[in-house]
């Protein structure tokens, strides 16, 4: 077990790391012609070597769950589905047009928002559309996030036909007064049924989102929620740190602070539930995910191809991901861009023929080496120090490497690092060393971030 006051030290801000540089230091008004030439150039390189990603954000709920961080649109008006999907396709095609191939699709995630508030036609309607003109790789993988809710067998069955084999089930806690406060109400027998559906229908990896650190939790509930969860051996389960941003997600101003857990009965919760997964077998991937060992997830990160990008730990490494609808993001490599966050602007851009990026960031060759090293840690446990940065690492990250190194988080042996298994629990922390960006400015305190636990 690591000790209280190991988990107290390193409960500081810091990124998820889904990105390096983080969306914090990316700029504003970004030049979208010269992220159309950034795009259209790396495109080439990136697609005949590893295929591409696609992200597709659906945005809309028909309630909202006030823990919510995510950019969303409460309506339970489904004529909203048309128009949507429409600017979706219409964005797809100017992406297209900048292609000199056909894209090879690797990987597909539905994400939002809730994806299955779609109807299983318009579902259809809105991918096959978009895979008409792709060629699917052989070994793809496509993913959606569902709502236990509102999924039926046919949103399963449609999205089966057309290639999903993961699914993974907002879960978060199972308690009703949790719920209640959260506004997600969602009885366990839906979870189950759910659950179950999916793998009748074929689909071999079904996971759930677990949320600690929720208004009213406590260790009984929280130990109820996992062991329910748990008995039905999800493949994979994201075990979220409850992230309170009140600044920037106004929900949560919409349940009383003082029924949050405090930081020390937060970190016992993460040790809770870190402990009750690896004794019912399941493997620490890191950064909050645990998978079974029969998962590709776990197959990934033993033989050395595990990676990671905005859609958080995937089995897949391509370099180029394109990110479709309104606040969604894209990589080309060597640069981001973020689509505008307003629905009205989104539309308004799509519908003038203009691509909706807004803000985004072309990364300086010390950005890539330092990307690469984030990288490495967070999806490999290690990371070899290259000589040519050594002025830069001594006066930066040095010195946090000479504190995680006492506190045994890491071996530091010449210019190999490598982060030991307790250091596993601080995955964050160890990433944030190699963060030039958080290091210059020295903003670990303050409102950029969350909490590591």
């Amino acid at each position: 077990m690591v000790s209280l006051s190991l988990l107290k030290k390193y409960n500081v801000p810091v990124p998820r790391y889904t990105s390096y540089p983080t969306v914090p230091h990316w700029k504003d008004d970004i030049d979208v012609g010269q992220w159309k030439a950034c795009f259209q150039k790396q495109f080439h390189i990136g697609n005949a070597e590893n295929g591409i990603s696609l992200y597709l954000h659906l945005p809309f709920c028909e309630s909202l769950c006030t823990y919510c961080g995510c950019n969303k649109k409460i309506t339970s008006n489904h004529s909203v589905e048309d128009e949507y999907i429409d600017a979706i396709l219409k964005e797809w095609n100017m992406y297209v047009d900048l292609m000199d191939e056909k894209p090879i699709i690797k990987e597909l995630h539905l994400g939002g928002g809730t994806p299955t508030f779609f109807s299983p036609q318009n579902l259809e309607k809105l991918l096959t559309a978009i895979l008409n003109k792709c060629i699917i790789h052989e070994n793809h993988e496509f993913g959606i996030e569902g709502h236990p809710n509102n999924t039926t067998r046919e949103h399963l069955q449609t999205l089966y036909n057309l290639g999903f084999r993961r699914i993974s089930y907002g879960v978060q806690d199972n308690n009703p007064e949790v719920q209640h406060v959260i506004n997600r109400i969602q009885p366990f027998e839906n979870v189950k049924r759910a659950t179950e559906l999916a793998r009748e229908i074929g689909f071999h990896s079904v996971n759930f989102d677990l949320i600690y650190g929720l208004p009213l939790q406590n260790m009984e509930r929280m130990e109820n929620t996992i062991r329910a969860a748990i008995s039905l051996k999800p493949d994979r389960v994201a075990f979220y740190s409850y992230a309170h941003v009140p600044w920037t997600s106004r929900g949560q101003r919409l349940f009383d602070e003082n029924d949050l857990p405090d930081a020390e009965e937060k970190i016992r919760l993460y040790q809770l539930g870190t402990e009750l997964f690896l004794e019912h077998g399941y493997k620490d991937i890191g950064m909050d995910h645990f998978a079974l060992p029969e998962d590709d997830l776990y197959k990934a990160s033993q033989e050395g191809w595990l990676f990671r990008n905005f859609m958080g730990y995937t089995t897949q490494r391509s370099t180029i991901l394109i990110g479709l609808g309104v606040s969604a993001i894209s990589d080309a490599g060597n640069a981001f861009a973020q689509n505008d966050k307003t629905i009205h602007n989104y539309y308004q851009k799509i519908n003038s023929g203009i691509l909706p990026v807004i803000k985004g960031y072309f990364l300086t060759e010390e950005d890539s080496a330092f990307r690469q090293y984030i990288l490495d840690l967070s999806c490999h446990g290690k990371t070899t120090l290259n000589p040519l940065h050594m002025d830069v690492l001594r006066q930066y990250t040095f010195p946090e490497l000479k504190k995680l190194e006492a506190d045994e988080l890491i071996i530091w042996n010449g210019n190999d690092i490598k982060i030991t298994p307790l250091g596993r629990n601080f995955i964050r922390n160890i990433c944030s060393a190699f963060d030039l960006y958080l290091l210059r400015s020295q903003a670990k305190s303050g409102r950029t971030y969350s909490n590591a636990i």
